[in-house]
């Protein structure tokens, strides 16, 4: 597949040891959504990511939000592209990550049995190196109500496990989140306390969209919600409230969104902010993207970063949750 794409890098001559860091990549690029087309398109263009990822020693690739199937879906249509961690889209991804040799954060919509009902979730797939599923993480904080009719919020029930856990890739711990969860401080912090030095934060920020074109009996057209265009664009928190998580965590915080214009059989249905950013534990902006099609590069490193306040200063140790926990909401 012929793919341009602009390069954005921060790294050194060689990707960090095991233990030392973890050379980071985002892909944010255009694409189509909601056909089987289209994930098949989106299958070929991650495995060519890959191949360019690993050519520059990337040991950690990640997808923006619903990366398979476009994010512009409806409830009859995430119903009818939504697959098992286990199927076969999800194969090809894990098989691509064991080909090139590093690890694949691969959004996609899931469909699984829970509590005794068929489900639909919001997902994001990280495989490692070597193919294995490290983490499923189904999203938990839906925006708007479009994002409610489509899919289940994860973790209601204890058959799903923890909410927020780390995995480790190349040795350094990485937590989850996805889109909207970026705007609660308290997500970034939890997984931070839980060992992360790196949350990564796949999304889906348009400039504008139209709620989507959903197919009626009658063969017709129909707009989902009010049919319009959201009424503003999508606040741009790429340098608002991103670096001040990672600044507030002292941890790496990755945002990987998409860019141009989502088309759907021919139709563009959203355009995408192209605001994908890596920032550092000091809330120091590593690389950045244009609203272009881009691979953005990082080594994420710990040991660069000293403490960013005088001696005895650190916001975690210095906590007081038993006096948050106390507060009720009027």
């Amino acid at each position: 597949m012929d793919l341009p794409y602009r390069l954005h890098s921060f790294i050194r001559p060689r990707p960090p040891a095991p233990g030392e860091g973890l050379r980071l990549g985002i892909w944010q690029g255009t694409g189509t959504a909601a056909t089987p087309e289209a994930v098949a398109e989106n299958l070929e263009r991650l495995d060519t990511v890959c191949a360019l990822a690993a050519a520059q020693g990337v040991q950690l690739l990640a997808f923006p939000e619903l990366y398979l199937s476009g994010y512009i879906v409806t409830p009859e249509l995430a119903r009818r592209l939504a697959e098992p961690v286990d199927g076969t889209s999800l194969q090809r991804v894990a098989a691509a990550a064991r080909r090139h040799g590093l690890a694949v954060a691969c959004p996609y919509p899931e469909r699984a049995r829970v509590a005794g009902e068929e489900r639909f979730y919001d997902a994001i797939a990280l495989f490692g190196a070597d193919g294995s599923l490290l983490r499923n993480y189904r999203k938990t904080h839906l925006w708007g109500p479009d994002e409610k009719l489509c899919w289940s919020p994860g973790y209601l029930h204890p058959e799903e496990g923890e909410a927020f856990t780390v995995q480790a890739v190349n040795g350094i711990g990485v937590g989850l989140l996805n889109c909207y969860e970026a705007e609660f401080p308290e997500l970034t912090r939890n997984l931070a306390l839980l060992g992360a030095k790196l949350v990564l934060i796949p999304t889906a920020a348009d400039t504008w969209a139209l709620l989507v074109l959903i197919p009626t009996a009658a063969d017709t057209w129909a707009l989902l919600s009010n049919g319009q265009r959201t009424e503003r664009p999508y606040p741009d928190v790429s340098r608002t409230l991103i670096p001040a998580h990672a600044f507030g965590n002292d941890c790496f915080v990755a945002y990987a969104n998409r860019c141009g214009e989502e088309t759907v059989n021919g139709t563009v249905m959203a355009a995408y902010l192209g605001n994908s950013i890596i920032c550092g534990p000091h809330g120091d902006v590593l690389v950045a993207a244009r609203p272009e099609s881009s691979l953005l590069l990082a080594d994420c490193i710990p040991s660069d970063y000293g403490p960013t306040h005088p001696a005895g200063t650190r916001y975690h140790e210095d906590l007081r949750p038993e006096l948050y926990s106390s507060q009720r909401r009027s």
